[in-house]
């Protein structure tokens, strides 16, 4: 099994001295050596049969690029690479290819580019989200090799950094069964592992015992670790782990499950129910506890 869930692993070298240097940004963004990964409607630009990310040369931009905005994510495969927000009516560079979601990204293209994909997506999404300081209300520009954002007027002079959510996900077991559940607007059949995000003031075990408490009624005692996600829809970190039950009586206290149910290993093997989708950190977590059991 791989050391690592989808859109993860080190593929990049941040290379965070660089995002401080502005004449080698300079230089790289106008290299011929550099790739750049256009985002366009939330999608990235892949191509071929094996489906393959298209990272873009400077001279394949055209007029679309503002270097004041581009977002220096790395260097990947030895290159520098850059992510480029893409804002049209229609899909553009149409004859290199096609945009895609990130879901199916993750399902088609090779570790390295899914990560480098989720990493472009993710802070071109972040981008978007703060055109405005939200200490002063005015506006704000990228600064940092797009690695930041600083507010433009003087007395304040904000700099606001990419956030990113953490939300714990476990596979609950007393050692023969799991706990799933399944929201409604899912796909029929779907269940998967409980999460949610992490209050303020909350350790990540105490938030682990908290959702599978507010939502099934379980109450879980040992708490372990497994790995973690990043989940760019928009910024979500998933930290996964599996924890032992402690009582067995199911009940939906805050209503944001349909339904929930324990599951023995035989169960899971059949038609029913439905487990989470294969990039998912949800669907490591059950294969996991499937093969190996809890630990």
């Amino acid at each position: 099994m791989q050391d690592h869930n989808v859109f993860a692993g080190a593929f990049v070298d941040r290379s965070g001295e660089r995002r401080k240097d502005p004449d080698w940004l300079t230089r790289a963004a106008n290299g011929a050596d550099s790739r750049f990964v256009p985002v366009w409607n939330q999608r990235c630009l892949i191509a071929g049969d094996p489906p393959a990310a298209v990272l873009l040369e400077r001279r394949e931009l055209g007029e679309r690029v503002d270097d004041r905005e581009l977002i220096f994510l790395g260097t990947f495969r030895g290159r520098p690479a850059f992510a480029l927000s893409v804002d049209a009516a229609e899909a553009p560079f149409p004859e290199l290819g096609e945009f895609r979601e990130l879901r199916y990204l993750g399902t088609v293209l090779p570790a390295d580019e899914a990560n480098l994909a989720a990493h472009a997506r993710a802070l071109v999404l972040w981008h978007a989200s703060q055109v405005y300081c939200g200490t002063c209300g005015s506006p704000s520009r990228a600064a940092a090799g797009g690695n930041s954002r600083i507010c433009v007027n003087a007395e304040c002079g904000r700099e606001i950094f990419p956030r990113v959510d953490p939300a714990i996900i476990v596979l609950v077991s007393d050692g023969e069964r799991c706990l799933l559940g399944r929201q409604g607007a899912w796909p029929e059949g779907i269940y998967s592992t409980i999460a949610g995000f992490v209050e303020p003031g909350e350790s990540l075990e105490d938030s682990v015992r908290r959702e599978v408490f507010e939502e099934t009624n379980i109450r879980v005692g040992r708490v372990r670790y497994h790995s973690s996600q990043p989940w760019p829809f928009p910024s979500s970190l998933m930290l996964g782990f599996f924890a032992s039950a402690e009582t067995a009586e199911i009940s939906l206290n805050d209503g944001e499950l349909e339904d929930a149910r324990w599951f023995t290993r035989e169960e899971l093997r059949s038609d029913f129910p439905k487990l989470p989708f294969s990039i998912s950190i949800a669907r490591r977590l059950v294969d996991h506890w499937l093969d190996h059991g809890e630990s």
